[in-house]
């Protein structure tokens, strides 16, 4: 499983998800909410009281993170540069808001100026952004936005789907008022959670909305009353998933974000390194805006997108993710997230992927992928001299 998500699922996370249902009010199980709050916290590197997974998808993340500090009228800036950056303005824009939209190329970052000069003059109450676009691998740098939001007055909003306990992140040290993410990805736990931090700064701007959030299922406010001391009855969660969240949360604090971090970029760097040797071009040309979880490389001229993907699969095992919206059949996505991010699977992808390439009649240096992923991890004297298929 090398999609940009889910991933691939550490078996002790299955053996979680297989403990006895009990109900959302028992005893147990609130003590696992409990302790899952508390580890979100550690991941998120955050202090915030309103830290908790949202019954939802990655894309619930976002209504509830968007939904709750927008009413009609406010004003707000989107910065869009793929599909799920533009899911932000999308429902900001069905808020009532009035949403400007930042936007660049797919397969670059957008500027941070360029927001300044957006929101120039205008009461800006929030700007949204995807810290990493999964749909094309491109990586924003916060700071600077964190920077133009205290220009503007706004609030920051950022989606970490993509990047959470896979690429540096510090919520409380780099200042963003509500984050949200998914439970697929870096986590690699499965889908259908939503893990989301409010800094007390936006938990004021919610409280003191002058109409009722429009969304009753994902009014946060509302939420944490279950979440929260009182544990007043919201919605039935689904307790299987939080078993298995709760498992995978204590996985990554076992393993430690530094060296997380770390094994993440390892793994990139010797993907590229491999790719490039390959000669197949990568979407993202600014190194320092790559992604270290989702890479995104051009499909190469002559060669069929679907039938290569079909092939890894089907006779490999191998599962990648091709393009979407105006990317679609022009790239192919390859994630490394979490439990995925290993260098085995690394090592066995670029040699795959240059047989299947190699019966479509593409052209490359015997193993050059392989030998350059393994130089890149330094250790080609020791690794083997080809990978089980």
């Amino acid at each position: 499983m090398l999609t940009p998500g889910p991933t691939l699922v550490d078996p002790r996370v299955y053996r979680a998800m297989a403990q006895p249902l009990v109900g959302q009010l028992d005893p147990w199980f609130t003590k696992t909410m409990a302790e899952a709050q508390i580890l979100l916290r550690e991941v998120f590197r955050t202090k915030n009281r309103i830290t908790y997974p949202i019954s939802a998808s990655g894309s619930g993340g976002i209504e509830a993170s968007v939904v709750n500090p927008l009413e009609q009228g406010d004003e707000a800036l989107v910065c869009v540069n793929g599909v799920f950056s533009e899911r932000i303005a999308v429902i900001a824009e069905r808020t009532g808001a009035k949403v400007t939209r930042v936007e660049a190329p797919h397969g670059t970052a957008v500027d941070a100026n360029d927001v300044r000069r957006a929101g120039k003059g205008k009461k800006i109450k929030m700007i949204g952004l995807a810290h990493g676009e999964s749909s094309t691998g491109v990586l924003q740098e916060l700071a600077d936005f964190r920077k133009a939001a205290d220009e503007l007055g706004a609030l920051l909003i950022v989606d970490t789907v993509g990047t959470l306990a896979g690429i540096p992140l510090e919520v409380d040290h780099q200042r963003i008022d509500i984050c949200f993410s998914a439970s697929q990805k870096g986590l690699s736990a499965a889908p259908g959670l939503a893990p989301v931090t409010v800094s007390s700064r936006a938990e004021e701007v919610i409280r003191a909305r002058k109409t009722q959030v429009q969304s009753w299922y994902f009014d946060l406010r509302a939420a944490m009353d279950y979440w929260g001391k009182q544990r007043l009855y919201h919605h039935t969660p689904p307790i299987t998933l939080i078993y298995g969240l709760h498992e995978a949360l204590r996985i990554v604090v076992e393993e430690g974000l530094e060296a997380r971090w770390e094994r993440h970029r390892q793994n990139q760097q010797a993907l590229i390194a491999g790719l490039e040797a390959m000669g197949i071009e990568l979407l993202v040309k600014n190194p320092a805006q790559r992604m270290a979880t989702v890479t995104s490389m051009k499909v190469p001229q002559g060669m069929d997108d679907a039938k290569t993907r079909g092939r890894l699969l089907e006779e490999f095992n191998i599962a990648i993710a091709g393009g979407l919206g105006p990317l679609s059949g022009k790239v192919w996505r390859v994630g490394l997230l979490g439990h995925s991010s290993r260098r085995e699977h690394v090592l066995r992808f670029l040699e795959v992927l240059e047989r299947v390439l190699q019966q479509q009649g593409y052209r490359a240096p015997a193993k050059a992928g392989l030998v350059a992923a393994e130089r890149s991890y330094g250790t080609a004297a020791e690794a083997p001299n080809a990978i089980a298929i």
